[in-house]
């Protein structure tokens, strides 16, 4: 069998120590301010997130680009040629057209490699939602799967990630076409904090309101408490654009209510940052399928 390279991309928002001990690359999309791509590296290589955040708080706006075909030839040509199948896990396909780029590619490219396979996954998720997906494709390959069984398996079970989400304000992505216009007049309502899912078909929509920003951490909290098995999780995610105490106050209310839990604290990436702006919080895990939802 052959072996099976995990890949994602800037919108799965995976730390390095996380990539790192998986064993998962990503493929880079870019942002855009004032004319100017530059690389949305999950590293940020070049600029902090408090500048890339303090730019959204003054006003400008940052656009981004899904990945470039360009570099899926360049990512899968280097895998394919060292050897490796892919399962490339790609941002929703509500959110953003690479998972399609991704796959019109590898319909070329494996003209050239006969042997190979290149699979593309929908991962109907986005920022750590997307991120724990391809943690998830990292562990069956571990377990020896090959690519077409663990696309298959992630198929399966991808609606299972449960996202909990908590911004300032839906201007920002309302104005990235991030999430459904029917959810917008919250962001409209004084002192009232949305908590955004990603439902089943892979659309970020406001589940409720909650007053204030306190209580919406704490709703982050109880909504995951409710939500999770904590068997499936080899850690929570808590990812924020820029307001680290906050996150760390989410970590310890999830401890409190989750005995037993592991969380790991990251920021949100240059590219969901931009569409979802500064000082937004989400907690991310594996739990009860969010088909149960209805908004």
């Amino acid at each position: 069998m052959r072996k099976v390279k995990i890949v994602t991309d800037s919108c799965s928002d995976l730390k390095k120590s996380i990539r790192e001990k998986y064993d998962i690359d990503y493929l880079q999309m870019y942002t855009v301010r004032d004319g100017k791509e530059t690389a949305a590296s999950l590293d940020w290589e070049y600029y902090s997130p408090k500048e890339l955040y303090d730019t959204i708080r003054d006003g400008n706006r940052v656009t981004t680009t899904q990945v470039p075909a360009v570099n899926f030839e360049r990512g899968f040509k280097q895998f394919l040629e060292d050897g490796f199948d892919v399962v490339y896990i790609a941002c929703s396909s509500k959110l953003s057209g690479s998972v399609h780029t991704g796959r019109m590619v590898a319909k070329e490219m494996l003209k050239d490699y006969p042997v190979a396979k290149i699979r593309c996954v929908d991962s109907f998720n986005a920022s750590a939602g997307e991120g724990l997906v391809a943690v998830r494709a990292a562990q069956l390959r571990d377990e020896g799967l090959d690519a077409d069984a663990i696309a298959d398996r992630l198929d399966a079970v991808k609606n299972h990630v449960n996202q909990f989400v908590t911004v300032h304000s839906l201007n920002a992505l309302r104005a990235a076409g991030r999430v459904k216009a029917s959810a917008a007049f919250f962001g409209n309502l004084l002192g009232v904090k949305p908590i955004l899912i990603s439902d089943k078909n892979g659309d970020n929509v406001a589940l409720k309101k909650v007053k204030g920003r306190y209580n919406s951490i704490a709703e982050l909290a109880e909504l995951t408490a409710d939500s999770i098995i904590l068997e499936d999780n080899p850690f929570i995610y808590v990812v924020h654009s820029d307001c680290e105490d906050e996150a760390k106050e989410t970590e310890k209310l999830l401890l409190e209510k989750i005995p037993g839990c592991r969380v790991e604290i990251g920021y949100i990436g240059p590219i969901i940052g931009a569409s979802i702006g500064a000082d937004a919080l989400g907690v991310f895990s594996w739990g009860k399928s969010c088909e149960r939802f209805s908004v």
